[in-house]
């Protein structure tokens, strides 16, 4: 079994969130300043796990194995049926493929949703779940969303 290379915390951190981004693009926290940021990327370069890309870096296959990951295969060119979500998004402002949409197109749905397939659409812990519904969807706007509870007590929003 290949064993693998030490990495530091930074280094660890750096190089798991770039290959959880879909571009594998590396993106230092804005914590990360100066001398130690210049430090972290330079020993990323010299070792070949990033390489220089369009004003920034991305990971290289060296870099998803330093982490024991394979890069993913880029998706097959299958068309996407976008019709449905823009339909679904119809005469609301929401941009289609953000976290908003993703909740609306959540709620829009006749059995609605919980406020755990909310979370896991968006992304976004309960309390701020709540805070899009009542600030931005309800208030912002103007749908009307209303709240339940299923057969096992759990909170089942929908758009009406």
């Amino acid at each position: 079994m290949d064993t693998l290379p030490k990495l530091s915390p930074a280094q660890n951190l750096l190089l798991r969130t770039a290959a959880r981004r879909a571009d594998g693009r590396v993106i230092p926290p804005s914590t990360m300043r100066g001398g130690a940021r210049a430090k972290v990327m330079t020993a990323l370069l010299l070792r070949g796990w990033i390489e220089p890309a369009d004003g920034g870096h991305v990971l290289t296959d060296a870099g998803y194995a330093a982490i024991g990951q394979q890069r993913p295969a880029p998706p097959d060119e299958v068309p996407v049926d976008n019709i449905g979500d823009l339909q679904l998004l119809e005469g609301i402002p929401v941009r289609p493929g953000t976290k908003l949409a993703a909740l609306v197109m959540a709620l829009r749905r006749p059995q609605g949703a919980t406020s755990l397939q909310l979370m896991l659409a968006s992304g976004w812990q309960q309390h701020t779940v709540r805070g899009a519904i009542s600030g931005m969807l309800r208030k912002k706007l103007g749908l009307n969303v209303v709240l339940a509870h299923n057969d096992t007590g759990e909170r089942v929003y929908r758009v009406v």
